[in-house]
């Protein structure tokens, strides 16, 4: 199962409008947000790429507003990656499914990191099994793509900012043609 470059578009197109779970912007917003601040802060095309694609899970399922309210976990980190397999490989993937576990992982290890989450992150952080112990974190360092995803995360919590001036989609998607799979 996977979709087209093209699908990626049309899928931002439709439902890139929708409200970010208890957030001042949109699920399109968000992406783009984050995606600049990784080309702000030099990642190379893959990292620009996983920034635009760590929520597209989000787009995929039509459990309404903010799901955290009622007790849900999207499992979004997860749902996209059937889909986006075919078309990227680990060094995009890897991030985008590492970076609710990165939340996890920074809650544990920086002092100040927890205080500063919305309302809609410490929700959906205690559905996806909460703050790492000392043990988990450390298993989460020795994973393939876990210093990545620690950048994602930090860059999703720095993307919700209401009216913020970004590049357009068709720019950052000029980032995730160049690491498309031959």
């Amino acid at each position: 199962m996977s979709i087209s470059f093209d699908d990626i578009e049309t899928l931002f197109i439709q439902r890139g409008n929708e409200q970010y779970s208890g957030e001042p912007v949109s699920q399109l917003e968000h992406a783009l947000q984050c995606a600049s601040l990784a080309e702000q802060d030099g990642a190379d095309a893959a990292l620009v790429t996983a920034a635009l694609l760590h929520d597209f899970g989000h787009l995929l399922h039509d459990l309404g507003e903010t799901p955290t309210l009622r007790g849900i976990d999207d499992l979004h980190q997860f749902r996209a990656l059937p889909l986006l397999r075919g078309l990227f490989g680990s060094e995009v993937l890897d991030p985008i499914a590492l970076h609710v576990d990165a939340k996890r992982y920074l809650c544990a290890n920086h002092a100040g990191y927890y205080a500063s989450l919305s309302d809609d992150s410490k929700r959906s952080l205690a559905l996806q099994g909460g703050i790492f112990s000392p043990e988990q974190s450390d298993a989460f360092m020795k994973k393939d793509g876990a210093a990545e995803a620690i950048r994602v995360r930090i860059w999703d919590d720095r993307a919700k900012l209401a009216d913020c001036p970004t590049k357009d989609l068709g720019h950052v998607l000029t980032y995730a043609r160049r690491c498309l799979r031959a």
